[in-house]
């Protein structure tokens, strides 16, 4: 079986740590704010990912003061040819759209460490990882209303479900920041942390994760997800699935193994 490649692009650092892959915003003079590039190198890691046998978690940090800026578009609209009409309704789709979507479903579990601004598409990556370790005077804010544009990248979708309607209008369309501490104690985050604890807290998060029993987390994640939008007898289906899957698992039978002889279980992923 071939292996699987991971690579670097401008601006994002991506490196396979045994079974932990690291990505890195490496873009820290603009606040990490993304770009079509990062963007697209973001999606092919986690699609690699999910189909990698080697990877078993996924740890998001950033380089410098601030996770994530948002979506450089000072950059995007700095020509002076302007594009024909429905090109945003166009691109999303394909980019800034797929990137979230591709975090949320991805089978393996995401850690994002948040220091510093986490704005805009940089909130909703943080808000989609499956754990968030936010440092207590990180800043997440949508910056949406304060422009004079409508939310993307799924924020009007994570906010809602995570925070409830009426915290989500303050962020959405209030745009009112909430820091680390904040964002955790209404649930927008896993957790807040001292800024200097931060980016080993979702270390040891994440190795514990990829020392986990890979298959049924990742399906574990698949039905939280597609749980909200199926009916009962489907959703209870879909367990039944899962179920059978998970059992059928090596980490399954070492699960049982280790329950039997009373010691910790020793997962591989499998």
């Amino acid at each position: 079986m071939t292996e699987l490649v991971y690579e670097s692009v401008d601006g994002l650092v991506v490196e396979l740590d045994g079974s932990l892959l690291r990505l890195r915003l490496d873009r820290p003079s603009k606040r990490n704010a993304l770009d079509d590039v990062m963007v697209a190198g973001l999606i092919e890691a986690l699609d690699t990912a999910n189909r990698d046998e080697r990877t078993r978690a996924v740890l998001v940090t950033a380089s410098g003061d601030h996770f994530c800026g948002g979506f450089d578009i000072v950059a995007r609209n700095a020509g002076t040819d302007r594009p024909r009409v429905g090109s945003i309704q166009r691109r999303l789709p394909s980019q800034a759209h797929r990137l979230i979507a591709k975090v949320l479903t991805v089978q393996v579990p995401i850690v994002a460490a948040v220091r510093g601004s986490a704005a805009g598409i940089g909130l909703h990556l943080a808000a989609a990882s499956d754990f968030c370790v936010a440092a207590d005077d990180a800043r997440l804010w949508e910056p949406f209303s304060a422009r004079g544009f409508t939310p993307d990248s799924a924020g009007t979708w994570l906010l809602p479900r995570l925070i409830g309607p009426v915290a989500a209008r303050r962020m959405l369309v209030l745009g009112e920041p909430v820091t680390g501490t904040e964002a955790a104690a209404i649930g927008l985050v896993h957790a807040a942390a001292d800024a200097a604890a931060v980016d080993a807290e979702a270390e040891a998060l994440a190795r514990q994760l990829a020392a986990g029993p890979t298959v049924s987390i990742g399906l574990t994640k698949w039905l939280m997800l597609v749980g909200q939008t199926t009916t009962l007898d489907d959703h209870l289906q879909n367990e039944a699935l899962a179920m059978e899957l998970s059992s059928r698992s090596e980490d399954f039978r070492e699960g049982l193994k280790a329950f039997t002889e009373r010691r910790p279980p020793e997962f591989r992923g499998r």
